[in-house]
């Protein structure tokens, strides 16, 4: 199965700029040991040129890298922040989340699980449909096909969460372009 984490980085960018369109240099947080993340930053620095923006990746491998980079981005007046889709970012979103709300950093993610709990918006795949997805070919295994003569599965259900609480603390308004675009909005 394809989850296209890494290639919804441009998209990423592309709302997170429509959100906070005054943010020239955008921040990409990820884990420089993903081997699926390998291409992600030559495809944003492509598209922040095209958005007239400047990107920072900052790599991190451990919590302390995690702090490290957020003192980067507090020196460097970073304006916005995407957070790669990585199971060990994902491991540590409440540290991330927390030090993204203590310095009032606009961030998008991946998973729409991290929008709920504080996170600003994310944009990713459907994790109900992906698991649908998995089911039937979990299924379809069961009645005897071979793995290998399945084709990749590839996602096709993509969604934007909001969250309204965190743009309020923030002091953002969200651009009622985003909010009809949205698939849920938190309030």
């Amino acid at each position: 199965m394809s989850w296209f984490s890494a290639e919804l980085g441009p998209k990423r960018l592309a709302l997170l700029h429509d959100l906070v369109p005054n943010a020239m240099t955008v921040a990409l947080l990820r884990n420089p040991n993903n081997a699926e993340q390998a291409g992600q930053p030559a495809e944003l620095q492509e598209a922040a040129r095209t958005l007239g923006l400047q990107l920072l990746v900052l790599n991190v491998t451990t919590p302390n890298e995690i702090d490290t980079a957020f003192a980067t981005v507090v020196q460097e007046r970073i304006g916005a922040l995407i957070v790669a889709g990585d199971s060990f970012l994902w491991n540590r979103r409440e540290q991330i989340m927390a030090l993204a709300a203590q310095h009032a950093v606009p961030a998008i993610y991946g998973d729409r699980e991290m929008a709920g709990p504080g996170g600003l918006m994310s944009y990713g795949n459907s994790s109900v449909d992906a698991y649908r997805r998995a089911g039937i070919y979990t299924a379809r295994i069961l009645k005897g096909e071979k793995p290998a003569d399945l084709p990749v599965d590839q996602a096709t259900r993509f969604e934007l969460v909001i969250n309204l609480k965190t743009a309020r603390t923030l002091g953002l308004q969200i651009p009622d372009k985003l909010l009809a675009l949205a698939d849920e909005v938190i309030e």
